[in-house]
């Protein structure tokens, strides 16, 4: 049997047994030497001709790992994200953290759809853009590659990429498993979590992508209690394929990500990526009875399940595809939908036609779309926002001033009306951290990787200082990954957006927000808090530490049972209208609480709204959060009109881990709370459950 024909087989009856049976006709087919080939990757060629000849050489094209020619079993075909694809010249899509701030994740799907067709038009099979490491702490470097602090909000957003990919024929490759959230010290650092932790907090939005579909998953470079993430027996086994059930293939982390070969092929780590490094000596340790042939199938059979499951659905796509103007409009709408309104005093946004306006600060005319690292795409073009805001409201009309200098500045917008300062971090101040490779002491200034400061730079802060004197009405828009601390200078702005890092449309798309075209509706995907302390430790490179507790509380958890103030909650966002929650109402059976809400626009102009419902335990005998989110719909509403919606919650989603069974238990009653932020949320009723 070869590949094809084990694909047809399968295709005609695609149940397990049917997967189990071709899967194992097919490894009976491969010598020795083949199935080892299929744990490999190959990507040296393509790298080297990447480098020499088209001056890339990160992922130019897709990164081959595994292929068996003489049965056709096709290569695993690797491209990275996740902010669209990196390979060539794709669209260039808003981070996840703003994507993450769309609490749409209908919106992701669809963004999951251009993402599989410019993939599969470069000819990859494989996409590990489905990063869902929770952030536990604001200076985490690589924030900006995920969706937020809140584990459910992780695994909706996860879920909606992962099926669009696995839909479209890409293997979805969720990543980076586990407890991935410092940068600096990614290959050295040990996180700490107790068994309840794990799977209440750092695990859930894991399974949530693999019960979805996905096939393949990425362990991460750091270790776990102990033990590095790609040779963690408890990770990889236990958990993934036990506990949940996983039937795909594990890859490693890039370069760095394993260390010992018989380890982690006996702990349950598939594939060796993008180069056979450690599983050169793959053979050897089989001559030397180090490793069993029962091993290495383990591993091959988990490959080709994987291949054949997925890759009848995909179809390939024409380069036309890429960049096509619907994908940018996309991503257009996208970074609108995203954008975060914090403040808007005596409504001064929006701007109306024919104002006078000056764009100043260091990002006023410089792309700025986020780290230059692995997840880094090439797009033919990137909006700034001095040019989005002139393409809207013309060049008369619009002023600039790129860079920090008070005096410049203060000269530059002696003629407008409205200043809209554009501050917050470039991939120099966060990111990928490239340089250290486990043993630099100190970090390089300006080489990415995780922040230094929880501020926005003093520069900055200086040129807010010196703007919001000049009687000039000032908007604020901050560009970055996460969470600032800003309580310094928030009075003194009038206005103040969170646009991230909106990607190659984003100086449109702020256009769009700042004239009205579009109404805001983006929600904070974190809590931003008035001091660093709020948040929880975090080791920096210069710490002599190696290990850190992460524990069971983080953000909005962690300041609802601290009862810390937030200065902006997790899950708020204003709009350029109001709107009022009311006959709030839930109810319950067997399978799921389904809350029902409706939602009236009491403003002027048409706006979406993020109903958010949280649920609270009313067990005082064991340590449990106030309240946790556990359901959220994002819904249109006219000026004047009402809007009914109804919100699912399954009851599995409300249960906790009891660490001494080992299984997970529902509590005798909860609070249902309906709100629009983490803060405002307010009880409903009641929910008995007898237990």
């Amino acid at each position: 049997m070869n590949f094809n024909q084990a694909v047809e087989i399968y295709k005609k009856n695609p149940v397990s047994e049917t997967l189990n049976e071709v899967t194992d006709k097919l490894l009976d087919e491969m010598t020795l030497k083949e199935k080892v080939r299929l744990m490999q990757g190959h990507a040296m060629g393509v790298t080297i001709k990447n480098t020499l000849t088209k001056g890339r050489y990160y992922n130019g094209e897709a990164y081959p790992a595994g292929g068996c020619k003489r049965l056709g079993i096709p290569p695993v075909l690797f491209t990275d994200g996740p902010r669209g694809i990196v390979m060539g010249k794709c669209t260039c899509f808003p981070v996840s953290m703003l994507r993450g701030a769309a609490f749409d994740d209908e919106l992701e799907y669809e963004i999951g759809k251009v993402f599989a067709k410019e993939a599969s038009a470069l000819g990859a099979n494989l996409y590990a853009g489905v990063c869902i490491n929770l952030l536990r702490n604001p200076m985490w470097g690589r924030a900006q590659e995920t969706y937020g602090e809140d584990p459910f909000l992780l695994g909706k957003m996860g879920v909606a990429l992962t099926k669009a990919m696995q839909e479209s024929g890409i293997i979805a490759c969720p990543k980076h498993y586990a407890l991935n959230s410092i940068e600096d010290l990614r290959f050295k650092v040990d996180a700490k979590a107790d068994e309840r932790t794990l799977h209440e907090v750092y695990l859930p939005h894991f399974k949530k992508c693999i019960d979805a579909g996905a096939m393949s998953i990425m362990g991460a470079y750091n270790k776990v209690n102990g033990t590095y993430c790609c040779e963690s027996k408890e990770l990889l086994t236990d958990i993934l394929r036990d506990k949940w059930g996983f039937e795909g293939f594990t890859l490693s982390d890039f370069f760095y990500g394993i260390y010992d070969a018989v380890r982690s092929v006996k702990s349950g780590m598939d594939m060796e990526m993008p180069y056979y490094f450690r599983y050169a000596v793959l053979n050897y340790k089989l001559k030397k009875g180090e490793l069993t042939e029962e091993d290495i199938n383990l591993s091959v059979r988990r490959i080709l399940k994987a291949l054949i499951k997925t890759l009848p659905n995909y179809k390939k796509q024409p380069k036309s595809v890429i960049f096509s103007k619907e994908h940018t409009a996309l991503a257009r709408k996208t970074a609108g939908k995203g954008t975060v309104l914090l403040k808007n005093n005596n409504k001064i946004l929006p701007v109306s036609n024919g104002k006078k306006i000056a764009v100043v600060g260091r990002y006023a005319n410089k792309v700025n779309v986020g780290d230059h690292g692995s997840s880094n795409v090439y797009s033919p073009y990137t909006v700034t926002a001095y040019e989005g805001l002139r393409n809207r409201f013309g060049e008369n009309n619009v002023t600039v001033y790129n860079g920090c200098d008070t005096q410049k500045a203060t000269e530059a917008v002696e003629n407008s009306e409205y200043i809209i300062a554009c501050v917050g971090s470039d991939w120099l101040q966060e990111g990928e951290f490239l340089v250290n490779l486990g043993n630099v002491k100190k970090k390089p200034k300006g080489s990415g990787g995780d922040r230094a400061d929880l501020r926005i730079p003093s520069e900055d802060v200086e040129l807010i200082k010196a703007l919001s004197k000049t009687g000039k009405k000032l908007i604020v828009n901050i560009m970055g990954g996460s969470a600032y601390v800003i309580k310094e200078w928030t009075d003194l702005a009038d206005a103040i957006l969170f646009s991230f890092y909106s990607g190659l449309e984003g100086g449109n798309a702020l256009a769009d927000i700042i004239s009205g075209d579009v109404n805001p509706g983006g929600k904070l995907p974190f809590t931003i808090a008035y001091n660093d302390t709020d948040y929880p430790d975090f080791l920096h490179i210069a710490d002599k530490e190696r290990e850190i507790d992460y524990g069971y509380y983080h953000g909005y958890t962690l300041f609802d049972k601290k009862n810390i103030e937030p200065q902006y909650p997790f899950g708020f966002g204003l709009s350029y209208t109001d709107f009022e929650l009311s006959d709030c109402k839930a109810e319950k059976d067997d399978k799921k609480i389904t809350v029902d809400v409706t939602v009236k626009n009491i403003g002027t102009v048409c706006g979406d709204e993020v109903v958010q419902v949280y649920v609270s335990s009313k067990n005082t005998e064991k340590d449990r959060p106030v309240k946790l989110l556990k359901g959220f719909k994002r819904v249109t509403v006219e000026s004047g009109k009402s809007e009914n919606i109804g919100i699912e919650i399954p009851v599995d989603e409300i249960r906790f881990y009891d660490p001494e069974k080992g299984d997970w238990e529902t509590d005798k009653e909860y609070t249902v709370l309906v709100g629009t932020n983490s803060r405002n949320a307010k009880p409903v009723c009641n929910i008995d459950f007898g237990v």
